[in-house]
């Protein structure tokens, strides 16, 4: 007898969560698109902020492709486990959401614009799924710096919210916190697009401009 996977429709526990491991399941190297570094250091003035839009390859895409991007990579935030795979992140028992990571030079390329890419090109209203992939680890989430930046995504999700409602959709269900520990994807999923050009992206829009 089969039985449902309880965590595609509700979050784990701590007490329910894998153990994950205290070692990085990657040491991510240079972006296979820009050459930049998508680990740590990063260079001074330099600003993050991680997006959660459903699968992630066609979220990097998306982002690396912005002037003023410094690099882009894909990993799980927002959950429990420490350093997951993938499959653990897909089994629901990690609480981690797939996000990009953004590391972007804020004299170049604003973080609305970022914010405008990111609320137009998924359907934030979807809960624990995005179009037809149903999980927890597609849910819509910004995990911004403290201050500023957060104050920034919150006044954009209001600001998006009443015109998708005016639209006729529900309320945005994005989860919208300060920071937030991340953690690298394997190195097959970075830049996943560019190395398999007609692979996977489940990216949709609701087709209601941000500006």
């Amino acid at each position: 007898m089969l039985f449902a996977n309880p965590f595609k429709d509700r979050l784990p526990t701590p007490a329910e969560a894998l153990p994950g491991r205290s070692a990085p399941i990657t040491q991510p190297g240079p972006h296979a698109v820009l050459d930049s570094a998508m680990a740590p250091p990063f260079a001074e003035g330099a600003e993050q902020i991680l997006l959660g839009m459903g699968c992630f390859w066609g979220a990097e895409r998306l982002f690396w492709q912005l002037p003023g991007m410094i690099t882009t990579a894909v990993g799980y935030a927002g959950g429990i486990t420490e350093n997951p795979t993938y499959e653990e992140v897909c089994s629901g028992r990690t609480g981690h959401t797939e996000v990009v990571l953004a590391l972007y030079d804020p004299a170049r390329l604003a973080l609305d614009d970022i914010l405008q890419l990111f609320w137009q090109e998924h359907d934030p209203t979807q809960g624990y799924r995005q179009g037809n992939d149903r999980g927890t680890q597609y849910r819509s989430a910004l995990y911004c710096s403290a201050g500023q930046q957060l104050a920034a995504a919150q006044a954009s999700a209001q600001h998006y919210g009443a015109a998708l409602a005016k639209a006729g959709y529900a309320s945005i269900t994005t989860e919208i916190t300060g920071p937030q520990q991340f953690f690298y994807a394997e190195e097959y999923h970075q830049q996943y697009l560019h190395k398999v050009p007609n692979g996977y992206c489940g990216l949709a829009g609701c087709g209601v401009a941000y500006r």
